[in-house]
């Protein structure tokens, strides 16, 4: 493969082996896979284990509620990890830091599975659970940023899409295993038993998860941009400070936020609500929505690098733009779809919006977020606008969706809710502007790739 396209600095070149390349595209999909999967747990088991073990109420929609708030708590968590461990991957680099970041988030997925229920600990067991959710989020925070870093700075500027999206890869491998260790578990497992003891298995194999993981990632160098950073001695003193002193950063903070709403909303309604909202409100079984949700995570594990491509070529903000916008207008059909019980409508629209539709942000997202900052500052900057905007987009969806199913008394204020989000932010990516983006990429060095 020939060197990239596009502005690269004289000096600046570096080459990057086939093989080395190889091993930090993996180390960034398998750490990716073993966070999410760790993190999705959680969100899978808050809707069906957790609010009847660790939440027992007389009213249902209360222990639905209050399960998932602690589900919420991990996303409120999580831009405190991005801007601790922002600031290390900005000062010390990405490499070490993602090494820290899977061993907090493996660790503390591995005690959920050990912690006592109520009934044996009392109120000292949601404690424990949430101090474990806060451990997770705060380990995620850290997580993402650096792995799309890790794929970002090492590919040809031509294509970053698509190497960005290899890391977001995780997200559908990590779905599909949480998800799929529940649905397998709850098959071979009587109810009793599945409550009793099946749950945990899930997240005590996180162990093993983390353990291949940190083989993996212990073999990668440090990128290539943060590299150059040292040896120019152009890191930042606090990047903190200094990602909100410059101008064009705080509007890139804003306006990725904003762009990052919906996908939040999506994909948290469709993988993680979809499946209370199918067995409480439909009648649809447990099971049948867990492995619906797998099955559109199969989908989406082979759509997110397609896009990824795509936006190579068409543009990270106008393909970016056109998910937010389908996306938004696609839940109308897709909770007709859900709300007539048919299994085969159900997958058709669960599949359909998060294995294809979904997957035209996601692909393109790591990139775009990515060339909204400098190197000095990245680390933060991205961890800051993805994992800040998580509390609302993603967080707090379940809890709003489950306020507003309830207040509307069906899907209708929940699809009002949709379209607003949706227009929020197809505005907020149009108002990136590509010309900041062509400056940004103008002052950083990118390496080619050797044969």
């Amino acid at each position: 493969m020939a060197s990239q396209e596009g502005p690269q600095a004289s000096d600046a070149t570096e080459t990057v082996t086939r093989k080395e390349l190889r091993t930090v595209l993996l180390s960034c999909m398998v750490g990716t896979t073993v966070e999410w999967y760790d993190f999705f747990l959680y969100g899978v088991a808050a809707g069906t284990v957790f609010n009847k073990l660790f939440f027992p109420s007389d009213d249902p929609v209360v222990g639905t509620l209050l399960a998932f708030a602690t589900f919420a708590i991990g996303f409120v968590a999580r831009p405190v990890g991005g801007l601790i461990f922002g600031h290390i991957g900005d000062r010390v680099g990405r490499k070490r830091t993602l090494v820290m970041t899977m061993l907090i988030m493996g660790v503390a997925t591995f005690l959920i599975g050990v912690i006592p229920t109520y009934d044996s600990i009392g109120t000292l067991a949601p404690v424990l659970l949430i101090a474990m959710r806060l451990l997770q989020g705060v380990a995620v925070g850290g997580e993402w940023g650096g792995a799309v870093l890790m794929a970002v700075e090492y590919a040809p500027s031509n294509r970053r899409g698509v190497f960005g999206s290899l890391p977001q890869m995780g997200l559908a491998l990590g779905l599909i295993l949480g998800t799929g260790v529940f649905a397998v578990l709850e098959s071979l497992l009587a109810d009793d038993a599945f409550l009793s003891w099946g749950w945990r298995i899930a997240f005590m194999l996180s162990a093993i998860l983390v353990i291949i993981g940190l083989v993996v990632r212990l073999k990668v160098m440090e990128t290539p941009a943060y590299r150059k950073l040292e040896e120019r001695e152009g890191k930042a003193a606090v990047p903190a400070v200094e990602l909100f002193r410059g101008r064009l950063n705080r509007r890139h903070i804003w306006l990725g936020m904003g762009a990052r709403w919906i996908e939040g909303v999506i994909f948290n309604t469709f993988a993680v609500f979809a499946i209370t909202y199918g067995v409480d409100e439909v009648g649809v079984s447990r099971g049948t929505m867990l492995w619906t949700v797998m099955a559109a995570a199969a989908v989406l594990l082979a759509m997110i690098p397609v896009f990824g491509q795509v936006s190579d070529r068409y543009g990270r903000r106008q393909v970016y733009a056109v998910g937010t916008a389908v996306c938004a207008l696609a839940t109308i059909p897709a909770f007709m779809l859900i709300d007539s019980g048919s299994t085969v409508l159900i997958v058709v629209a669960i599949v359909g919006v998060l294995g294809i539709l979904y997957a035209i942000m996601y692909g393109p997202e790591a990139a775009l977020f990515a060339e909204l900052f400098v190197p000095n500052v990245r680390y933060t900057g991205i961890s800051f606008v993805y994992q800040f905007s998580g509390i609302f987009a993603s967080g707090l969806t379940p809890l709003i969706l489950t306020y507003l199913l309830d207040l509307g008394n069906g899907p209708g204020l929940m699809i009002a809710y949709f379209l607003i989000v949706g227009a929020i932010s197809t505005v907020t990516t149009l108002m990136i502007r590509q010309s900041d983006l062509v400056r940004i990429q103008e002052a950083e060095a990118v390496p080619a790739l050797a044969e």
